[in-house]
């Protein structure tokens, strides 16, 4: 009988450049499994820890140190070797004082970051979906998958800064101008700036933001930025 779970593995070549994974070593490279990041914007645990981070150096070592517990996603225990990690999330693992933050950096949409151990249990979530459910209660949902019911004011495009893993909404940054923002993709990936500019999108062009970076105008879709933050950064992201 046919496995329907999908691939386990997946061929170097075709594997996302932010990785920065050698693709001639070896044939075939563990991937993502569907899960709380899309597959293209995410890295497996094994190799955030094996080829990223560097703790391991093998993937029976990764292996040994995932399914013993020894990594947390957001404050939970994670013991998939496919497990999707993406923007924002922060990483712990057991027995070193290193913390980690997944950020856009220099043109990569992903860079895991040093944070401070207060951090650990911060995060900053974009709001993707708003929609109202039984009892007139409204679920919002976020960019890592994630969805909560409650009762603050937020719209599609804001920003939530979460207590993590308790899912406790701390503060909320509205997608307006002069909010600060981080490029999320392309080869600006990881620039803040303020809004400058809100342009609504029309039937052939997306919604689009002129950003101030390094005193310089640019204009790029809404869907590839983040807020995080009013006159600077909520959290650490640098």
């Amino acid at each position: 009988m046919g496995s329907i779970a999908g691939s386990k593995k997946l061929k170097r070549q075709m594997a996302p450049m932010f990785w920065g994974i050698s693709r001639k070593e070896k044939r075939f490279v563990i991937t993502v499994k569907p899960g709380s990041h899309p597959k293209n914007t995410s890295i497996p645990t094994a190799v955030l820890l094996r080829d990223v981070l560097k703790k391991v150096k093998t993937l029976r070592e990764a292996k040994s140190s995932i399914y013993d517990g020894k990594v947390k996603v957001d404050g939970v225990i994670q013991k998939s070797l496919h497990h999707s990690i993406g923007l924002m999330d922060t990483v712990e693992l057991e027995g070193t004082a290193d913390m980690y933050r997944l950020v856009p950096k220099d043109g990569r949409i992903l860079v895991p970051i040093k944070i401070n151990a207060t951090e650990k249990s911060k995060k900053l979530v974009k709001v993707k979906s708003k929609t109202t459910i039984k009892g007139g209660k409204t679920q919002i949902g976020f960019h890592d998958g994630r969805t909560i019911i409650t009762d603050t004011n937020v719209n599609v495009g804001d920003t939530c800064l979460l207590q993590i893993p308790e899912q406790k909404i701390l503060e909320t940054v509205k997608f307006e101008k002069n909010s600060q923002v981080i490029i999320t993709n392309g080869t600006n990936a990881g620039y803040i700036g303020p809004i400058n500019e809100i342009k609504q999108g029309t039937f052939t062009l997306p919604k689009r933001i002129s950003l101030l970076i390094d005193d310089k105008a640019i204009e790029i879709p809404a869907n590839i930025t983040m807020v995080v933050g009013k006159e600077k950064p909520l959290i650490q992201i640098r």
